[in-house]
């Protein structure tokens, strides 16, 4: 730093670091100033770097320095345009991935005192950039153009949130508590005794407080979700009012694209901002290669900076005393593989649960809008006892669902021209075949067929879901069955339960990757013990899906930040332990 306290020319710091082999990034103006913001919030002062830099984020970056532009991003969070070199950071907490599970255990270990850092392969993305085009959307926040697929009978596409805040910031926004039958089964086959629902009450109802978990205003709830309740009425069947993560909820529907009011209240504008104020920095654009180990214990990670056209660009190195897999159930197994992470029970990558879901598109003679009010108001849970735990309404964009009709031509130009009068539903299934990830020169990939039983389950579901949208006025509807892509009548629909249709034919999606890196009691039987710390490896834990031993039947989000949440209070009772 100069007499000024500013940082010297881009240059000079390129050069010096370059000679040092350990490049730092510039983050603030004043070190006197930023020790005295630190204390004040109780959070440690800035440490220095080799080349006295300092270290935290808790300054806002200086406009005038190195010309940054990016006044949307807000201090504490950097980008691929912040990095000069490459470069070598240092802290108590080294957390990868900014999801449901690393934002919560961010937030919750800087709000304790940890010097925190979070590394995220996506871009950041504030509430101002979200907007009604899907497409720029998908382009943008999700991994691989939201095309990622598991290999199987039949290939199922699944999506996966790539920014900060993770998939948190793309889902339907649903929050759900584990269902006590769920947590009773993790108890008595893996010996889970601390996740009973009185030993989560605690945890529960910490999180629910920070993202306002409550049930939607009734005047946002748009015409496809009103028919959808008034058939399940009509039929006797049981139906919910969805409890959501929201705050003064207008029914946008835009919540897999990226909240436009900031109402959906996902990591981005809950555990993000909160780890921010208490100290904890976020890096964007930064790919970790592996967990550095010494021994049998991790001592970081080795990563690199994700240029724009998605080359490889500076390498980042960050040397901690814990890290935090939090890459979800697809990466993190990957990412503990290539670290030479060996669980002693050989079950790291396998249990993949994947909640298969199919939709049908329903037309009507009236025009329902369904991009109008909120998404997925209610859910159907009368066949929950079936393996079939949702029916609900899912609006989708004009854009995406011409990619999923079976028609092509004139004729999916007729189907699209009557979009105004299509309700989209969809059917979730709580799968009980298990697949698996593995690593594949350097990179996941996921592999699961669809077990037979599991789809007679899916076929029944969608005959029922079909029987309801009938019962309401619907005269065609699209379904997702090669041999039956469209039905006129119930008569029709029931006979999707018996008709011999090709599993591998059908279109099957998902958003809901679990297990991977399995917790339980026993060391030979699973990957981490029930506070997500990796076995046999000190210095490591686990905060993600990846953690679940079996499908949890509900939008598993809720049951991540939880769980997460338990794992900090863990760390932080035991500071001393993980920090010596």
């Amino acid at each position: 730093m100069d007499r000024k306290g500013q940082a010297p020319p881009a240059r000079a710091v390129s050069r010096r670091h370059r000679r040092a082999r350990a490049h730092h990034l510039r983050t603030g103006p004043d070190p006197a100033a930023v020790r005295g913001r630190a204390a004040h919030r109780g959070v440690r002062p800035a440490r220095r770097s080799q080349g006295g830099v300092p270290m935290t984020a808790a300054a806002a970056p200086d406009p005038r320095i190195h010309g940054y532009t990016h006044a949307r991003r807000p201090p504490g969070v950097f980008g691929r345009e912040d990095f000069y070199g490459d470069t070598v950071l240092g802290c108590d907490v080294v957390v990868v991935g900014s999801g449901a599970g690393g934002a919560t255990a961010a937030a919750e270990l800087a709000e304790a005192g940890f010097d925190v850092i979070v590394l995220e392969e996506g871009s950041y993305y504030g509430t101002g950039d979200f907007t009604p085009n899907a497409l720029d959307m998908i382009r943008k926040m999700y991994r691989d153009g939201g095309a990622s697929a598991a290999i199987g009978r039949p290939p199922i596409l699944f999506q996966e949130g790539r920014t900060v805040g993770g998939s948190a910031v793309v889902n339907g926004g649903m929050s759900w508590r584990t269902p006590p039958r769920v947590l009773d089964h993790w108890r008595r086959e893996f010996g889970l005794d601390g996740v009973s629902p009185a030993a989560l009450e605690p945890y529960f109802e910490r999180v629910e407080r920070r993202i306002h978990v409550a049930y939607q205003d009734p005047e946002t709830i748009g015409r496809d979700n009103q028919l959808l309740k008034q058939g399940a009425d009509k039929l006797g069947w049981r139906i919910e009012p969805n409890l959501r993560n929201q705050l003064h909820c207008a029914g946008s529907n835009n919540c897999a694209f990226g909240c436009p009011t900031g109402a959906k209240q996902s990591t981005l504008v809950t555990y993000i901002p909160r780890a921010l104020h208490f100290g904890a920095r976020v890096y964007s654009n930064v790919r970790v290669d592996r967990i550095a180990h010494r021994g049998k214990r991790a001592t970081g990670v080795v990563g690199h900076v994700v240029r724009e056209n998605g080359t490889r660009g500076f390498r980042v190195v960050v040397r901690a005393k814990l890290v935090i897999a939090a890459c979800g159930s697809i990466h993190t197994p990957a990412l503990l593989a290539r670290s030479g992470v060996r669980s002693p029970s050989g079950q790291l990558g396998r249990n993949l649960s994947m909640h298969p879901n199919v939709k049908v598109v329903a037309l009507f003679d009236e025009e329902m809008r369904g991009w109008e009010g909120v998404h997925q108001a209610y859910q159907i849970r009368e066949f929950a006892p079936y393996g079939i735990q949702t029916l609900a309404a899912v609006n989708v964009p004009p854009s995406i669902l011409a990619m999923g009709m079976h028609g092509y031509g004139a004729e999916l130009g007729d189907i699209m021209r009557d979009y105004k009068r299509c309700v989209v539903a969809g059917l979730l299934c709580e799968d009980s075949r298990y697949g698996h990830v593995k690593v594949v020169a350097g990179r996941p990939v996921a592999f699961y067929d669809l077990a037979p039983a599991d789809f007679d389950r899916i076929k029944m579901g969608a005959a029922r879901l079909c029987e309801l949208l009938f019962e309401v006025g619907a005269h065609t509807i699209y379904t997702p069955f090669s041999g039956m892509e469209v039905v006129r009548s119930s008569d029709d629909a029931r006979r999707i339960e018996s008709a011999p249709i090709p599993r591998e034919r059908t279109e099957v999606v998902t958003v809901h990757m679990m297990g991977t890196a399995r917790m339980g009691a026993r060391r030979s039987a699973a990957v981490t013990d029930e506070f997500g710390r990796v076995y046999d490896t000190e210095g490591l834990f686990v905060c993600d899906a990846s953690l679940f031993p079996s499908a949890v039947g509900v939008n598993p989000c809720e049951t991540i930040q939880t769980l997460s949440t338990r794992n900090a209070a863990h760390i932080i009772e035991n500071r001393g332990r993980y920090l010596q």
